[in-house]
């Protein structure tokens, strides 16, 4: 182990260095760290090369392409179509202009045209003239670089005027580029050389390859760089000068300076992109995953995106919250295993492939194979034992521990020291309990060490456990340490002992344990993959998706000098306030509020942990260093990148049954478009223009009229509706960025759908007229079937009741005629049988005794025969029969009787006034023989078409559900004749309430 391993200085620049609320690239990172999205032509993006780019009012951005023009909110595009009957002078767009006045300029291969309000100006000035240039000054005038083969232009635009300059041939074949610098000099970039046309005169100034086309100005440092196909060249103070790019070759296109400084160069053939920032400069290239070689364009928009136009696509660079350091930064690998922030402001990593050391923006290289040559040995000769390096560990001396697979050493004043005690094998975790005394997790065993020397080897069967412990942590309060092992344990072990366990699935989280952490008040945390468990005397609680955390896997756990704590999780990097994690350790039913970073941002997310211990650090100057795959993220808690711009809220077009009735992309749309009548599914396109991250853009849209609330989803720009009935709806809809910022006021649309004739309110009215009169004319039909019906079923009762009473009068005849003839002969024969027979004789009391029984009998056969056939109903009416049966039911059962009669019922139909008088009949004889009744009350009346007769007593009544079928045939017989005459019977009685009979019948009147 001789010779120091060689290190390899590389310039990071200062790493993070983002002002609060403004959302711009960070210059000092390199274009590989920056977030890149391409889309290419070949997948569909657009159809030829996009030349120019601008970005309008409403945050669209404008590309001009070889076949049109084309509006993007970052997620889609649209070609852009001029006004029904008009046309640009050609579809080759060479460049694009948004005024502040928000008009449209567009320069064609073949011409000028600009768009306002729906309306499409033409510049006969400038036709045929290839436009190159366009920009607006500070004075609101348009200047227009013109380039033709034979004399080209410079025009300016202003209040409609045109006016061009070069017909003189001083421009030669015309202006390829134009700029504007902070003084307010105009510049033009012409064939014959580079002109500062304003303020003053013009002026020409000579330069290296005058006659090369000047393809881009830009602002430098007091002068102005001048890109040509030779190179760079810089003219200050009037003096032109070599702009030199040490060791790289290129030929530069377009140049853009962004808002923090940085120069952005475009290069033709296969040279890509450059960034030129701090001092130094960085490419990217084709083989990064840029969309084409050669650059078209360049530009940066409203929120501090770089948008680059290629040959074969366009690309796009953001800013991520989180930046990764990787292999093309300077680190020896991408495969880092441990990451770990030393007192003095370094910050240590481990790779498997060397030890890398971060320093004010340098990394430095120690390793053993493959040293570059002209690196510097060490004075001591030793190196690392292996170039794999696993854990890191400082000590309380300052010492870095560096453990790698063939052994531990010792970094002390720039020289390693090996521990030979310590064999080989992998080191899972280090940490010290006390000064002096270091504990190392090994895969044999757990080791003790004092002043570097082991002491004590406990092999983990001796502990229980079948696994090395994944991490070790040191408890400050009490001494001893605490292990959190693979299989999902943790225990506390001091003096050789195990003094306290917390097992997986019941105390803890499920799951391996990936990362301790401990309170200052004793409070242990433990990153488990069934989420973040809370160890507090003797109790464990677990911190999950079902209270807040966006999944359950959780890496780690650190607390940045504001107190907020970070969760690297299977989602992404989380924060949480002290306040929230506060509250839910005093009530675990609460649910917390997080703060997501996730692959949007920069964060690499995996469902496992990676590395050894530590896997994250805090340096010095607060920044989070941490463990994604290829390199280390790093993230700084107090200047977070915040896009404070609500994004611009536009409705784009409706669509129904695959028609569009209404786009609002040339300015033609009504304010409330009308939709016909019968439309299906129609379809509302929408966006939000937030280009930094389109894909994490959220929407609240509510159709009123429709829809009960709003609605809210992420980077959905198209909602769709079935079968809307017709009315007037409006529909709106808001919007928010990547930071979550806001749009409120959003936009509006107000739109109808007709009705179709048969949807009108005449036509419903005249349906429900119908409707009605159909109705109402089969009600009339059917009351007439029914009183026809019931006229029937009435007459055929009444002709029924006829003939039963026809019935009776033959029955009450014979009893009459026959019998009672037959009895009246046989009484008058025992009568002279009697004086016959001589008074001294029992014979004589005998046969008297019989005459009586026998004029009884036929005073009983009188009685029914009369009962039969009330002679008195026929000629009297019912009125007058009726009360002649009271006064003589009175008269023979001895009970008071009073009877109220209406006369006019006498025109009663005979059927029905039978009826009626059967029916009293029954129910005098139901008083007398059930009732014991003292008084009976009697009441026949009509009153609105119907006749009412009621019988009521005072006797000792009964229950109705209780009535035996022999005593209830009367019942039946009373309620069978009132049905039989389509009346109602009703018979209410309670025991010791006597009874009260009431029948109604329809009137009809006798013929």
């Amino acid at each position: 182990m001789k010779g120091r391993s060689p290190t390899v200085a590389i310039v990071l620049g200062a790493l993070l260095a983002w002002c609060p609320g403004v959302f711009a690239l960070d210059p000092s990172l390199a274009i590989s760290q920056y977030a890149h999205t391409g889309w290419n032509v070949r997948e569909g993006f657009s159809k030829g090369v996009i030349f120019t780019i601008a970005q309008g009012a409403d945050g669209y951005l404008w590309l001009g392409t070889e076949f049109g023009l084309l509006r993007f909110d970052g997620v889609r595009n649209t070609a852009w179509q001029p006004p029904a009957g008009e046309h640009l002078p050609s579809n080759d767009i060479r460049s694009v202009r948004v005024a502040r006045d928000g008009r449209l300029w567009i320069g064609t291969t073949a011409g000028l045209a600009s768009w306002q309000g729906g309306r499409l100006t033409h510049y006969p000035e400038l036709d045929g003239q290839v436009i190159e240039a366009l920009l607006e000054d500070r004075d609101g005038t348009i200047w227009v670089g013109a380039w033709a083969p034979t004399v080209g232009r410079l025009c300016t635009i202003q209040s409609g005027r045109t006016q061009c300059y070069g017909q003189d041939g001083r421009l030669g074949s015309g202006v390829t580029s134009l700029y504007e610098d902070s003084g307010g000099n105009l510049w033009a970039g012409g064939a014959t050389g580079v002109w500062r046309w304003k303020p003053g005169s013009p002026q020409l100034y000579s330069i290296p390859d005058a006659t090369n086309r000047i393809n881009a100005l830009i602002e430098d440092a007091g002068g102005l760089l001048i890109a040509q196909n030779s190179g760079i060249t810089r003219l200050k103070n009037g003096k032109a000068e070599a702009y030199p790019f040490p060791g790289l070759e290129f030929k530069p296109r377009r140049l853009l300076r962004d808002r923090d400084g940085g120069l952005w160069i475009g290069a033709s053939i296969d040279h890509g992109l450059l960034h030129r920032h701090q001092g130094r400069t960085d490419r990217f290239t084709q083989s990064d995953g840029l969309s084409g070689g050669a650059i078209s364009s360049l530009f940066e928009d409203r929120e501090g995106n770089i948008w680059v136009a290629t040959v074969d696509g366009l690309d796009r660079f953001r800013n991520f919250a989180v930046p990764t350091i990787s292999v093309k930064e300077g680190l020896s690998s991408s495969g880092v295993s441990a990451v770990l922030a030393a007192t003095d402001g370094t910050v240590w990593l481990g790779t498997d492939y060397g030890l890398n050391r971060w320093r004010n923006g340098q990394i430095t290289i120690y390793r053993k194979r493959g040293a570059p040559a002209g690196s510097r040995p060490n004075a001591t000769g030793s190196a690392l034992p292996d170039d794999e390096v696993h854990s890191l560990f400082q000590d309380d001396r300052g010492r870095l521990w560096v453990a790698t697979h063939r052994g531990v050493v010792v970094l002390e004043s720039d020289r390693f020291v090996p521990i030979r005690s310590m064999p080989e094998g992998i080191v899972y975790s280090i940490a010290a309990d006390g000064p002096g005394s270091v504990w190392i997790s090994h895969r044999d065993a757990l080791f003790h060490l004092r002043q570097a020397r082991v002491v004590n080897r406990i092999p983990w069967s001796t502990l229980g456990r079948k696994d090395a412990a994944a991490v070790l942590l040191n408890d400050p309060l009490q001494g001893g340490l605490w292990l959190g092992f693979p299989e999902g344990d943790v225990v506390y072990f001091r003096d050789g002992q195990l003094r306290a366990s917390y097992a997986a699935g019941k105390e803890l989280g499920d799951g391996p344990v990936h990362g301790l952490k401990i309170d200052p008040d004793g409070t242990l945390w433990a990153a488990t993959e069934r989420g973040l468990s809370r160890l507090k005397d003797g109790h464990a609680i677990t911190l999950s998706s079902t209270r807040g955390l966006p999944c359950d896997t959780v890496h780690w756990m650190l607390e940045d000098d504001a107190h907020s704590v970070w969760l690297y999780t299977a989602c992404g990097l989380v924060r949480i306030a002290r306040s929230e994690l506060d509250a839910w350790s005093a009530d675990p039913t609460r649910t917390i509020r997080t703060e997501v970073f996730d692959s949007s941002d920069g964060v690499s997310n995996h469902s496992f942990a990676i590395g050894y211990s530590p896997r994250v650090a805090r340096s010095a100057d607060g920044k989070l260093w941490f463990l994604p795959f290829g390199g280390v993220s790093v993230i700084d808690p107090h200047h977070l990148p915040v896009n404070n711009l609500p994004p611009p809220v536009q409705i784009e077009q409706i669509t129904a049954d695959g028609k569009t009735y209404w786009r609002n992309l040339s300015g033609e749309s009504p304010s409330s478009p009308k939709l016909p009548a019968l439309v299906r599914n129609l379809s509302i396109d929408y966006t939000a223009l937030s280009l930094v991250a389109p894909e994490t853009v959220r929407f609240r849209f509510k159709l009123e009229g429709q829809d009960a609330d709003w609605r809210e989803v992420v980077n959905d720009r198209r909602v769709e509706y079935s079968n809307l009935v017709p009315r007037h709806y409006t529909f709106r809809v808001t919007a928010s960025n990547n930071s979550g910022v806001w749009n409120e006021d959003g936009a509006v649309l107000d739109f109808s759908i007709a009705p179709a004739y048969y949807q009108t309110t005449w036509f419903r009215a005249l349906a429900v007229g119908t409707v009605l009169s159909l109705f109402w004319a089969a009600h009339r039909i059917r009351l007439r079937v029914v009183e026809r019906h019931q006229g029937e079923i009435t007459a055929l009762n009444e002709r029924l009741m006829k003939a039963q009473e026809q019935e009776r009068i033959r029955i009450a005849g014979e009893l009459h005629d026959g019998i009672m003839q037959q009895i009246s002969a046989l009484s008058l024969m025992l009568g002279t049988a009697r004086r016959q027979i001589p008074p001294d004789l029992d014979a004589k009391a005998a046969v008297g005794n019989v005459q009586k029984k026998l004029i009884q009998v036929g005073a009983d056969v009188r009685q029914l025969s009369h009962g039969l056939h009330p002679v008195a109903l026929k000629d009297a009416g019912l009125p007058d029969a009726l009360r002649a049966y009271c006064d003589e039911f009175s008269h023979v059962r001895g009970i008071s009787l009073s009877y109220d009669a209406d006369d006019s019922v006498r025109d009663l139909s005979r059927g029905a006034a039978l009826a009626l008088y059967r029916i009293a009949q029954e129910a005098l004889g139901n008083a007398a023989a059930h009732g014991a009744a003292s008084h009976v009350d009697v009441r026949l009346t009509r009153s609105d078409g119907q006749v009412f007769l009621s019988v009521s007593d005072d006797g000792q009544g009964f229950e109705p559900n209780r009535i035996r079928a022999s005593d209830g045939l009367g019942l039946i017989n009373m309620r069978e004749r009132a049905r039989q005459l389509n009346g109602t019977f009703q018979l209410d009685s309670e025991p010791g309430r006597g009874t009260t009979m009431k029948v109604a019948i329809p009137f009809r009147r006798a013929v």
